[in-house]
């Protein structure tokens, strides 16, 4: 029986259909194995992916792209505030949920993140559909590590509307190693394995422990400012540089110019990820004058050398968040379209250099291939009940942190559940605060909320006061243990060791993931 994989991705989508035990991704109508996520809105219809990419510089206003960053969020969330702030298609203010005003010539349309996500998946679905010359529905859904259950309902939701039958949503790192058949082959032994995954718009480091089969989340780490698109921003800095070298004219202030560079310096970086050179043509660029440059490797290299090493950078910082050194890793695989990029990967086999880094599946195909093989799995089983070879164990998407202020009046954040942390789990901390205090309050945050402190974006963190305390000379030890249920709540209780006063408070997963 034949079914689907689909990774949908912050700037493209793939699938993989599986068929007769085997996975493969199968190409578009275009020809190509991977599809922009990029759907344009026109007067009577609606274009998805390279024709609605190319066309944002004619259409931009009416073009959106990088939706997933917005799915499943309220208007007022912090990630959906910067998705407005970057789009070029405008997004307002409906019902407190966010929506792309589209223009269509007669009137004004509000088109939700959903919709347009349902737009890409269906285009996913054809692709398959041509390839079997079939109609298959099943699929497995990948989805990020970090995305919490609004986000995970809303993709399900948009894949659905497509007429897909979601037999099981699978997080990207486990499809990559799913890819690779990592740990299906061994019944017993522990390892570690290190997913790296480079995408358009972000980067994302994990460690995993797999042990008789399981996969375990030691530790992630997800950063939406590093993506293969700054690789692409920064070719086109040097194409515009070039320019006026040539032509003595500034076009880094001309949006539609810029954007014409950026089309052509992708392009270039996709050659140069296979070949040693590139020829960037740019027809009519400005005034009427056309703009032709040849790229390098070496000189693309260059151009990216510092963005490469930020993308290195968390690999080891990320080792030794779990105490791990490069040697104590068996495997390292490359997922995301920026991975393909031969600089990066020979960084990665530098800081590796005794351990097999897997690339033998293209990086860009890694985690649709690894969502079909599941897909597989599923259909071929009577139920999809779990069964006793099939095991969800529950993590801890988001660090946890408690906040306290230290001597001098700084605040000081404690992590107390890593990313990662298989649930249910318990915690223990011990607060000091000086014996003068009436009163203590604990404010838990996520790691995203604490960044979101720093920028001083405002927002009330979940929060337990203990009060009427006794002065007394010696500092109060207020014993704080803080449990995390399987659905993500949060249990607290916070006793004051001297008088035995004590306050407990439970607050909701919805709360506790916002």
């Amino acid at each position: 029986m034949a079914a689907i994989g689909v990774h949908f991705g912050y700037t493209c989508a793939c699938v993989a259909v599986f068929k007769d035990g085997r996975a493969d991704v199968v190409a578009n109508d275009a020809g190509d194995r991977v599809t922009p996520a990029v759907v344009a809105f026109r007067d009577t219809e609606q274009i998805v992916g390279i024709a609605a990419k190319q066309g944002r510089i004619r259409n931009a206003a009416n073009t959106v792209v990088k939706v997933k960053q917005i799915l499943g969020r309220r208007f007022d969330d912090p990630e959906a505030q910067a998705h407005k702030t970057e789009s070029k298609c405008m997004v307002v203010n409906k019902g407190d949920m966010p929506r792309y005003e589209i223009d269509t010539g007669d009137a004004t349309k509000y088109v939700s993140p959903e919709e347009v996500a349902t737009l890409v998946f269906h285009k996913m679905k054809e692709t398959a559909q041509s390839a079997l010359g079939s109609d298959v529905k099943d699929a497995v859904i990948t989805v990020p590590f970090e995305f919490g259950e609004m986000q995970k309902n809303a993709l399900r939701h948009a894949a659905e509307c497509a007429g897909f039958n979601v037999l099981r949503l699978i997080h990207e790192p486990s499809a990559a190693l799913l890819a690779y058949g990592i740990g299906q082959d061994t019944p017993s032994g522990k390892s570690h394995v290190l997913v790296y995954k480079l995408g358009g718009t972000s980067l994302s480091v994990t460690v995993l422990e797999v042990n008789s089969g399981m996969y375990r989340v030691l530790a992630t780490h997800t950063d939406h400012s590093n993506g293969g698109e700054n690789f692409t921003h920064a070719l086109a800095q040097h194409l515009a540089a070039e320019f006026k070298k040539s032509f003595k004219h500034d076009v880094t202030g001309n949006p539609r110019a810029m954007m014409k560079l950026m089309n052509s310096a992708d392009l270039a970086k996709h050659t140069l990820s296979t070949l040693g050179s590139a020829n960037c043509f740019v027809d009519s660029l400005y005034d009427g004058m056309d703009f032709e440059c040849n790229v390098s490797r070496a000189r693309f290299e260059l151009i990216c050398s510092s963005l490469f090493s930020k993308s290195i950078q968390p690999i080891k910082s990320l080792l030794d968040q779990v105490n791990l050194s490069t040697t104590d890793v068996n495997k390292v695989v490359l997922s995301g379209g920026s991975a393909r990029i031969p600089k990066l990967q020979q960084m990665i086999r530098d800081l590796f250099p005794d351990v097999e880094l897997l690339n033998s599946i293209p990086p860009d195909e890694v985690i649709p291939v690894g969502a079909a093989l599941e897909a597989g799995i599923l259909v071929g089983r009577e139920t999809l009940a779990l069964d006793e070879d099939s095991i969800t164990v529950e993590c801890c998407a988001n660090d946890i942190l408690v906040k306290e202020v230290d001597d001098s009046g700084a605040d000081v954040f404690t992590v107390l559940f890593p990313s990662g942390t298989p649930l249910p789990a318990r915690r223990q901390h011990t607060l000091h605060g000086p014996g003068s205090l009436a009163s203590v309050c604990l404010e838990l945050y996520q790691e995203k909320q604490r960044l979101a402190l720093n920028s001083n974006c405002i927002f009330c963190p979940p929060q337990i006061v203990l009060r009427d305390l006794e002065p007394k000379e010696e500092n109060h030890d207020i014993v704080t243990v803080v449990t995390m249920k399987r659905d993500g709540s949060l249990h607290v209780t916070c006793t004051e060791q001297g008088s035995g006063r004590s306050e407990a408070v439970t607050i909701a997963a919805a709360a506790a993931a916002s």
